[in-house]
């Protein structure tokens, strides 16, 4: 089942490929927002996220909103502090410096922990932090890395968090549906319908405790736009404040029924196979993985180049031949690519990744 130049196998973390039927499903009459066509068919996506991710709607309700996995995380950043408060971020990466990033666009004070790329945060350090400076409420931090492809240590801060009496706000866009994940210690997780649901671009959503959401009223209201309560409320009674992306959410829909047939487990095992399968491959041919297996996603491989070759060729050796990687991020553009297998890809393409690459090498 090769892929073309035209119709190339996606290996970059997101968007990825789908199936036909949630991409025939974006393809509907025109439909305004504020008719029953629309708002029953919101009311039913925000229903299946909490079935999907087992999320009771007593103490869980949803928040959608068009846009990338950014919009949907500064949302949740912007909207989780309080006027007085504070935000410890994680930074092991690009995607940990962008929380630090939105919390600046937003007036909003940080206190950081840094860790290299290669490595995992210091938990004593993160304890440190949380009891030296009583005015943070909020911890924010990746759940993957999708810089390297490293996973943090989501059970222990969470577990941190709750010692503490500090809300963890997690920026799982990468990781929801792809690795393990226990949502019980978090309080907002952020994620996109592009990346491990096999949905389309347009559409992200926040999974949020609803007493964290009530608390949320009586901050600042940091953007009109991303103001996280302000959707709760009215997407809690049936109504949406702004334009929505119509005809994408249909084809979340259809992705978010197959996630449930397949359901989260099964995708995070599928997901587990595949990465494995690539990694043998990439261990026959020699190519040095970024990270040590302990501290890897199951859907993004950091590997280092061959003596001589540079991103373009590869990359444009690979699209020849139907394939498209990703480039290192920031520093490591230099010293790294990046091969996912998010998404739809059978198990004849995850092959024909290892015999692309021995081609382009060669």
């Amino acid at each position: 089942m090769p892929g073309t130049p035209d119709r190339p196998w996606l290996l970059n973390p997101g968007p990825c490929n789908v199936s036909d039927d949630v991409r025939h499903a974006a393809v509907t009459p025109d439909i305004c927002h504020r008719e029953p066509d629309y708002l029953e068919l919101q009311t039913e996506l925000r229903a299946l996220l909490l079935e999907v991710f087992d999320r009771d709607p007593a103490q869980w309700t949803v928040a959608l909103v068009t846009g990338s996995g950014t919009a949907a995380l500064e949302m949740a950043v912007s909207s989780s502090v309080s006027a007085a408060g504070a935000m410890l971020v994680v930074r092991n990466g690009v995607y940990g410096d962008r929380i630090h990033k939105i919390c600046e666009a937003n007036g909003i004070r940080t206190v950081s922990v840094h860790a290299s790329w290669t490595q995992r945060p210091d938990l004593g350090e993160i304890e440190r932090a949380l009891e030296a400076d009583p005015t943070i409420e909020v911890v924010g931090m990746v759940h993957h890395e999708t810089t390297t492809g490293l996973i943090n240590p989501v059970p222990e801060v969470s577990a941190l968090c709750r010692r503490y009496g500090k809300r963890l706000v997690l920026d799982t866009i990468s990781g929801l549906a792809g690795d393990p994940l226990d949502l019980d210690g978090v309080d907002i997780a952020v994620c996109t319908a592009n990346k491990l649901i096999q949905g389309l671009p347009g559409v992200a959503f926040c999974l949020v405790r609803r007493d964290f959401a009530e608390d949320m009223k009586g901050y600042p209201a940091r953007s009109l736009y991303l103001n996280l309560p302000n959707y709760v409320a009215n997407q809690d009674k049936g109504g949406t404040p702004f334009t929505p992306a119509v005809q994408i959410s249909f084809a979340f829909r259809q992705a978010l029924v197959e996630l449930k047939e397949e359901t989260v487990a099964g995708r995070i095992a599928r997901m587990a196979r595949a990465s494995a399968r690539l990694r043998k491959g990439f261990e026959r041919l020699g190519l040095a993985s970024y990270l040590p297996a302990e501290l890897q996603s199951n859907t993004i491989t950091s590997l280092r180049f061959p003596p001589g070759l540079t991103y373009e060729r590869l990359h444009d050796h690979m699209r020849e031949r139907g394939y498209v990687i990703y480039a290192g991020q920031g520093d490591l553009s230099k010293e790294v690519f990046r091969i996912s297998n998010m998404g739809l890809l059978p198990d004849e393409a995850l092959d024909g990744v290892i015999t692309a690459l021995e081609a382009a090498i060669r």
